[in-house]
């Protein structure tokens, strides 16, 4: 019987996965690995990703991790953050991070995104060995309609490493001036969200 297998770096969302895996028919399989290393050789059908790739610094690596995963004419799809992702609300969050009372706390900041395009995507991709490769860029913004949605929105989901290098005194003033920025906005408290699709192939044996 087929099955599936889960894989996170993070022990605590393999936990979350676990309690709700009643609502599938296959088994599943949980690993805690990483996405640049899979732990698989010439093992799936398919190996998909949503919402990850972004966070990963080292895509090329991901790639042939995933070249080795997959059996020969096996599928590649993911979806993640791509080149432009978050474009505005980032802007308005360097130019805070850059001011008081906020620039000590980001001294030594590196963005832990990776963002890339689709023509750079397809490159590594065709390095890593696999064909049949198409990615490109959607355009996927979301109205969050009122200042109070659009704080409560980035500070759990977009802003969180930003919070995390603030004190707790500080963290509050930080999502309040930002979420002023993006009352000022052509379209106010909306997030630019751009989605990098990628469909690819290992060739056959």
């Amino acid at each position: 019987m087929a099955c599936v297998i889960g894989l996170d770096r993070s022990g605590s969302m393999l936990a979350v996965a676990r309690t709700e895996a009643d609502v599938f028919e296959r088994p599943i399989g949980y690993v805690q690995g990483d996405g640049g290393a899979l732990p698989f050789a010439n093992a799936f059908d398919a190996v998909f990703s949503a919402a990850t790739l972004h966070w990963i610094d080292d895509h090329p690596a991901v790639f042939r991790s995933v070249n080795t995963a997959l059996v020969a004419n096996g599928r590649f799809v993911a979806q993640c953050g791509g080149e432009g992702n978050l474009r505005h609300m980032l802007e308005h969050a360097g130019t805070l991070m850059a001011s008081a009372p906020y620039r000590d706390h980001f001294a030594a900041w590196r963005d832990p995104w990776n963002f890339a395009d689709a023509e750079t995507t397809a490159a590594r991709l065709k390095a890593a060995g696999l064909t049949r490769i198409e990615t490109w860029l959607e355009e996927a913004p979301v109205d969050l309609e009122t200042a109070e949605k659009y704080a409560e929105f980035v500070s759990c989901v977009c802003i969180r490493h930003h919070l995390d290098r603030l004190p707790p005194e500080l963290r509050g003033p930080f999502t309040t001036d930002l979420t002023a920025r993006a009352a000022s906005d052509d379209r106010p408290f909306t997030l630019d969200y751009w989605r990098l699709n990628i469909d690819a192939r290992k060739p056959p044996a």
